[in-house]
């Protein structure tokens, strides 16, 4: 049996600012261990740094804190403006939330093995993961699974007690 490939996950801002939030934090905080124990590669684009600038220094320290080794950072590019831009005509989100679908835009692109987000309001939603992956096959990318944090905690829990993911 081939060893499996370190899975890659596109990590959006609500994630790292999670980590200090009641709700989030425990989940969120767990999957940046995962991350800095080398269990996943962390994907994030230019957006994450861009949105964490106004940010204090404690949400910003959480990035900081993962060794450049675990983090690949995906370059925006015309592929991923072009499927954001895309996601807005077909209504998936409106243009006030551009940013939201340019994360999502990003991670298709980069074809990630998953986005993890909090972001209920526009990304993990039913009707807006099904638009996303609708304009994704139309436009010739594959349907991406977005999930929150505890999904992949779940997946890496089961992996460390030998149950196949």
């Amino acid at each position: 049996m081939k060893p499996s490939r370190k899975k890659r996950i596109y990590v959006d801002t609500s994630v790292i600012g999670g980590c200090l939030d009641r709700e989030f934090s425990a989940e969120s905080q767990r999957l940046m261990a995962l991350v800095r124990d080398g269990s996943f590669t962390m994907v994030i684009s230019q957006i994450v740094p861009n949105e964490l600038a106004a940010a204090p220094p404690r949400v910003r320290a959480v990035l900081e804190s993962i060794s450049p080794e675990h983090i690949e950072f995906a370059d925006l590019n015309l592929d991923m403006m072009a499927l954001r831009d895309a996601y807005l005509a077909a209504g998936v989100v409106g243009p006030r939330w551009k940013e939201d679908a340019l994360h999502v835009a990003a991670a298709s692109v980069t074809g990630v093995d998953a986005i993890v987000s909090w972001n209920f309001k526009h990304i993990v939603r039913l009707d807006h993961i099904n638009g996303y992956n609708d304009v994704n096959e139309s436009r010739g990318f594959r349907r991406l699974t977005i999930i929150t944090p505890l999904e992949v905690i779940h997946a890496a829990d089961d992996e460390e007690d030998g149950q196949k993911i």
